[in-house]
Formats: structure tokens, sequence, C-alpha cells
């Protein structure tokens, strides 16, 4: 009788045992998946804000040409022509993805004003085949760069979406995580309808 208790004393604790070990490696499986989806969705992220970073180069690098090309034409708006060559040099100097925004809503804004003063002020220069061909650059630019904005706050949603819902935010607070921020329009001017005038 001792012996047959001693024998289901065994096989019980063998199964509490296996279930434990059973237990851990399913945490551990369900641990690793999760730590692998975040650092894709993160790598992912990372990916999508170096297509913006280009993009936002390949704009500071036709800027110069622009302003050459106004300055011939627009003499007195020296004002508008140094706000757009300061904007530029600052979204230089930005280092961190951050910065990075604030300087391209920044160039933007001043961007706007000069070709709304060009188009208004300059016709003959709306004519000139340099300018025109830089305008549409400039456009083309920023067609890719929305794009890229787009896809990037995609991501970027997928990415604060998992690290804030449980149970994957126990991985992301553990592995050090945080929330991105958006690559948004700051100015709230940029929000509204555009009144397109003939």
């Amino acid at each position: 009788m001792l012996n047959s208790l001693l024998i289901g004393g065994g096989v019980i604790a063998l199964i509490a045992v296996a279930v434990v070990l059973l237990l851990i490696v399913i945490f551990a499986v369900w641990w690793i998946k999760t730590s692998n989806a975040l650092i894709r969705l993160n790598n992912k992220a990372e990916e999508a804000w170096a297509s913006i970073d280009v993009f936002l180069k390949k704009r500071y690098d036709l800027i110069p040409n622009l302003v050459e090309t106004v300055k011939g034409y627009a003499k007195h708006e020296n004002e508008t022509l140094n706000n757009v060559v300061a904007a530029r040099n600052a979204s230089g100097a930005a280092k961190t993805p951050e910065e990075k925004m604030q300087a391209a809503n920044a160039l933007n804004s001043s961007l706007k004003v000069l070709l709304n003063a060009v188009h208004e002020a300059y016709p003959e220069l709306k004519a000139d085949a340099n300018f025109r061909d830089l305008q549409q650059q400039l456009k083309n630019l920023e067609g890719e760069l929305e794009s890229a904005r787009r896809y990037y706050n995609g991501v970027v949603k997928t990415f604060n979406n998992k690290i804030q819902v449980f149970p994957s935010s126990i991985v992301a607070n553990k592995k050090g995580y945080e929330k991105k921020k958006y690559f948004e329009l700051e100015n709230a001017e940029e929000r509204q309808n555009v009144k397109v005038q003939f």
C-alpha cells in the first residue's frame, strides 16, 4: 500500500513538473514572439523615418536653387528669402527626429510664404523655365514626402498600439520601448481648406 502511494504521488509530482515546464515553455515562446514583433515594428518605424529623412535632404538641397532663381526677380523680397534660408539652415542643423519634424514644419511655412509672394507679385517669374522646373521638382518632392509621412505615421500607430496594449506592453516596458511621435502638421493654417484663386 505504501508502495502504491509513493508511485501515485510520484506520478502526480511528475505531472505537476511537466505542467510547470509546459507553462514556462509557452511563456518563453510568447515572450520571444512578442519581443521579435516589437523589434520588427521598431525597425520598420526607423526605416520609414529614414525615407522621410531622404526626402527632407532632397528638399534641403533643392532650396538654394529655388532661392537663387527667385532672387533674380524678387530683389525686394529679401526678408522672405532670408526666412526660407534660415528655415533651411535650421533643418540642416536638426539631429533628432523631433527636431527634424519641427524644422520641416518651419520650412514648409516659409516656402509657402515665398511661393505665394512669387505667384502674386512676379508673373514673369512664373513663366521662367528654370523656376517652373524647380517648382515642379519641389511639388513632386512634397508629394513623395507626404506619402512617406503617411506611411511613417501608420507604422508609428501600429508600434504605439503594440507597446501600449496588454499583454505586449509587459515586454515593451521591460525592453524600454517608448511611444514614438507622429509627424504632424504644426500650423493651424496648414490644416485649413486651401482657397484656389485664378
